[in-house]
């Protein structure tokens, strides 16, 4: 593990040097394409991106948690939350670079 973070910056920059276009309009970019994301899964909907993933919605329910701290029982309130299954493709190239730098090390 790097440790490292990727942020809406890094990828502004990276879409800066992809495609070509001005730091202001990647920066749109970017922040369009996470708004459409986030909206798709506010209404509920599965947002599937080829060869990376899916993210999706799915509905808690009432459960009776622990207070590790007293022991108490208390209920969890239902809640909604996004769940993210990745793809084959992307498990695949996890696991190559994985298996890459283990061999490295030994």
């Amino acid at each position: 593990m790097t440790g490292t973070t990727i942020t809406r910056a890094d990828l502004t920059d990276a879409v800066y040097r992809a495609v070509g276009i001005s730091r202001n309009e990647s920066a749109a970019f970017v922040e369009r394409i996470l708004e459409e994301v986030a909206s798709s899964l506010e209404k509920g909907e599965t947002v599937k991106i080829s060869s990376f993933g899916t993210f999706s919605v799915r509905d808690k329910k009432l459960r009776m948690g622990r207070n590790p701290k007293t022991g108490e029982e208390v209920p969890i309130a239902p809640r909604r939350v996004v769940t993210f299954r990745a793809s084959h493709v992307l498990k695949d190239r996890i696991n190559a670079g994985h298996r890459q730098n283990r061999d490295a090390a030994e």
